[in-house]
């Protein structure tokens, strides 16, 4: 395995990373070729042998229990886990004490949370997006109403993943009317909705929404129908959520830009395997030019993309400001995802075509990291407003989000 980045890894993160590796081939690669053809659970023995890592405190200081480690770290273990499956992957990230890390002052409460979720006993799901609000988050109209001691949240979200087996849902919901057209990311607040594990939330239906790829747990359609929660769920200031998402972006963009190497890394892998074993006019395909050049490539992509990776996660770790650089590594990361598995089924042949080789699961999976977290578009924009400049209202408003909670 290539990658080393000896200008970035020191001997605690190679051992992290060959750590990482060693368990996602031993205890996650097996799982997903059993389970993600039935379209099955990540397994809890599974996510009892992640907690037991340390893998859901990656990020948590460690008086709360956590590691205490940076992005560089966690990204470090995502690319990893991706290489088995991606939904691994990302359930660790429903660890890491979400959005309590970013929402001020702890009370005694939220620091006992914060210790849960390092232990990978309070995790969550997120609901941000709406079913006529998908990158604009400005835009959202699921709205909280104060009530005496309560807030009651009406309305409804969509692609929510893992809402029935997390033990909290954030849910981003609007407090207030916008100031003005300029301002409309203000007025947004965060709620922590607690529930049982395998269930919704009081006066909250929902209905899974069938995927393509990304199994191993639901994402979910809900509808929120008066769901009472009490004052304290609040997350941060009210009004001031919006912050709380734009702050958190780096690293979450990152981390994709981390599943998606670690897809492509798994289907090069396989390639080189079946190019090795497959004979085709009395010799191995990997003879051919043809399949050595492609592997070549793919390689190639990949470690871009991995040192690409390196560097934004040390710009984020010294808390730098990297919107440009962590927009790049997800856009090329995910498109270079996409490419590399789609020319590991070519490598593979009709087989590649099947559920009998993992290379169909990589490129399923690849195909969504060109979508969440800010779609291929979307990193293209914030990009080139970077480069060419944006207006001055959006300008300020993505520099208060990141000096609110520097």
């Amino acid at each position: 395995m290539s990658g080393d980045g000896r200008g970035y890894m020191t001997e605690e993160r190679i051992l992290i990373r060959d750590t990482a590796r060693e368990f996602t081939m031993k205890e996650v690669l097996p799982v997903a070729n059993r389970l993600d053809p039935q379209q099955g659970t990540i397994p809890m023995e599974l996510r009892q042998k992640m907690a037991n890592m340390g893998y859901f405190g990656i990020r948590v200081p460690e008086e709360y229990g956590g590691l205490g480690l940076g992005a560089f770290e966690y990204c470090l273990v995502a690319e990893q886990l991706a290489r088995g499956w991606m939904s691994v992957a990302s359930i660790m990230a429903r660890g890491q004490a979400g959005w309590l890390r970013l929402g001020g002052k702890l009370s005694p409460k939220n620091a006992d949370r914060m210790r849960r979720a390092a232990r990978g006993e309070f995790l969550q799901a997120a609901a941000l997006s709406e079913p006529g609000t998908g990158s604009d988050l400005a835009s959202i109209s699921c709205r909280a109403v104060r009530d005496g001691d309560h807030w009651v949240i009406t309305g409804s979200k969509y692609w929510c993943t893992f809402a029935d087996g997390a033990d909290y849902i954030t849910v981003f919901a609007r407090t207030a009317p916008p100031p003005s057209a300029e301002k409309r990311f203000l007025g947004i607040s965060a709620f922590m909705i607690e529930k049982p594990r395998g269930s919704l939330p009081e006066n909250c239906e929902g209905n899974p929404i069938p995927k393509i790829g990304y199994f191993g747990w639901n994402t979910y359609e809900l509808s929120f129908q008066g769901t009472r929660v009490p004052a304290d769920a609040l997350i941060g200031e009210e009004g001031k959520a919006f912050y709380l998402m734009a702050h958190g972006l780096e690293a979450a963009r990152a981390h994709t830009a981390a599943r998606s190497i670690g897809l492509a890394q798994g289907a090069l892998e396989d390639s080189i395997a079946y190019a090795k074993e497959r004979k085709q006019f009395g010799m191995p395909i990997s003879e051919f030019q043809a399949i050595r050049f492609k592997i070549a490539t793919m390689a190639t992509k990949i470690e871009a993309a991995r040192q690409l990776l390196y560097y934004v996660c040390g710009e984020i770790d010294q808390n730098r400001r990297c919107d440009s650089e962590a927009s790049m590594v997800k856009y090329f990361a995910s498109e270079m995802a996409e490419e590399v598995t789609s020319e590991a089924i070519q490598i593979h042949g009709g087989a590649g075509y099947t559920k009998l080789h993992a290379v169909e699961r990589y490129w399923r999976d690849a195909r969504l990291t060109k979508i969440f977290e800010g779609t291929s578009e979307i990193q293209q924009r914030i990009i080139s407003d970077n480069l060419l400049g944006r207006s001055v209202t959006e300008r300020r408003m993505i520099e208060q989000a990141f000096e609110h909670l520097r």
